[in-house]
């Protein structure tokens, strides 16, 4: 009865095995591999693990690495491959996109975990969540579940790309955040950090006077735990985040199956 969960980012894959398709699930066992080595997922990774009853992915790198994972779960030849795509509602959360469909889907499952989290802990309270990968994604939802909507910025490292591809003779060592940076690459670094850190901290206060009461802030992502020191607002490292709404929504599919 295990299900495999499948996140498959900008830059990497990511993935899960669960006991059970729903939260709380035991994780069985869990990896990442860069989108480049997808093709050897199932002489590897996949290889030595026990056959899954279930899938359910999350894919924002477009149908023909989709198509390749899709390839590499060939392993398992009765699995069904299923994906989720962006709606206008799912598990609770309302989609508030101007076109629902166009919301980065991986946004979207990231919310419906974040809603299960809060439903869980502090109902009645919005959520921010925050998202720190190749680009980083900073979204509102009201006490409703409402989708109220977000910023998307770049994250580290296209900021620091874009800046040596676009200055002449600017070169981009990593240098460490500081809080008044006298070299360029501390400059440079702080500069990137502090960017994120303050588009977190806008919307905060964004949802604070839309909705009279403080959210509960999730931080997930590859590079979420890079903005752990530099955070003024209050918030939960959730690095399951998209897993967490994958098994929600997982659990909901099933239920809906199951009634007459």
């Amino acid at each position: 009865m295990s299900f495999l969960a499948i996140d498959v980012g900008n830059t990497r894959l990511k993935w899960a095995q669960y006991d059970a398709p729903r939260p709380g699930a035991r994780l069985l066992a869990h990896g990442a591999a860069f989108l480049e080595r997808i093709d050897e997922l199932s002489e590897q990774e996949w290889k030595s693990l026990p056959a899954p009853t279930s899938m359910l992915g999350c894919c924002v790198a477009g149908e023909a690495i989709r198509r390749r994972v899709e390839e590499q779960l060939e392993l398992w030849s009765h699995l069904d491959p299923s994906w989720v795509v962006s709606s206008a509602a799912e598990c609770g959360v309302i989609n508030g996109y101007d076109h629902p469909g166009r919301l980065g889907v991986d946004r979207w499952v990231a919310m419906i975990g974040a809603r299960a989290h809060l439903l869980a802990q502090a109902p009645g309270r919005p959520a921010l969540v925050v998202m720190v990968g190749t680009a980083v994604t900073v979204d509102a939802l009201d006490e409703t579940g409402r989708f109220l909507g977000g910023f998307i910025l770049p994250g580290h490292g296209i900021m620091l790309r874009a800046l040596e591809s676009g200055t002449a003779g600017l070169r981009v060592p990593t240098g460490d955040v500081r809080d008044f940076p006298t070299n360029t690459s501390d400059a440079l670094t702080s500069g990137g950090t502090y960017a994120i850190a303050g588009a977190i901290e806008r919307m905060y206060r964004n949802i604070l006077r839309r909705c009279g009461v403080p959210p509960v802030c999730f931080l997930t992502g590859g590079a979420g735990w890079k903005m752990v020191p530099y955070l003024t607002v209050d918030f939960q490292l959730v690095e399951s985040l998209v897993f967490d709404g994958l098994l929600r929504i997982a659990e909901q599919r099933a239920a809906e199956r199951a009634r007459p």
